[in-house]
C-alpha cells in the first residue's frame, strides 16, 4: 500500500487494519506521534488527514490510503519551525512533553480552520487533548501568540 507522508509518498507493507500510530512508529520510524491511551481519548497520537485533526491510533491505514498525512515532523520546513511550534517555544509549554506533539498538531488544526480563535474556541478545540502536566494555560497562550505569527506572515 502507498501513502503520502509528510509531503512524501511511501511504500508500506503493514496489514490494512493495522492502527496508523503504529505505522507511522514501527516501519517508518517517525516516532513523534505517541502513543497514549490507544482508544482516542488522549490526543497524544494525533495527526493531520487532509488538514484535520485525527486520532492514529484508532484509525486502520487502510481508511488513509489515497489522503495526505502529516505527523509532527513534518511541522517544521527548511525555513525553519511553524508559527505552533515557535509559540510552543516561545511560552514555554512542554513540561514533560509527552502531549506535546498531539497537542501541536490538534492546534495547528484549530488555525487553519480558525485562524483567530477565542479562549472558549480554544479550549474546545483542545479539550481532547489531555496534558497530565496540566499547562492548558500555556497552550492556550502559545495559541494566541501562533494566530498572531501567523497573522504576521500572511501580511508580510
Amino acid at each position: 500500500m502507498k501513502l503520502e507522508v509528510n509531503g512524501h509518498e511511501v511504500e508500506i507493507t503493514s496489514e490494512a487494519d493495522t492502527p496508523l500510530l503504529w505505522v507511522l512508529r514501527d516501519e517508518l520510524g517517525l516516532v513523534g506521534t505517541k502513543y497514549g491511551c490507544g482508544i482516542a481519548q488522549c490526543g497524544a497520537c494525533t495527526v493531520h488527514m487532509d488538514g484535520s485533526a485525527i486520532r492514529s491510533c484508532v484509525t486502520p491505514v487502510s481508511a488513509v490510503a489515497n489522503k495526505s498525512i502529516q505527523t509532527i515532523e513534518g511541522q517544521a520546513t527548511e525555513a525553519g519551525l511553524s508559527p505552533v511550534q515557535q509559540a510552543w517555544l516561545e511560552t514555554d509549554v512542554a513540561q514533560c512533553g509527552y502531549c506535546q506533539s498531539g497537542q501541536i498538531m490538534a492546534a495547528t488544526a484549530l488555525l487553519a480552520q480558525n485562524p483567530d480563535p477565542s479562549d472558549a474556541e480554544i479550549d474546545t478545540a483542545m479539550a481532547g487533548n489531555i496534558c497530565r502536566c496540566g499547562t492548558y494555560p500555556r497552550i492556550r497562550k502559545a495559541v494566541h501568540l501562533a494566530a498572531a505569527l501567523m497573522a504576521e506572515e500572511q501580511s508580510a
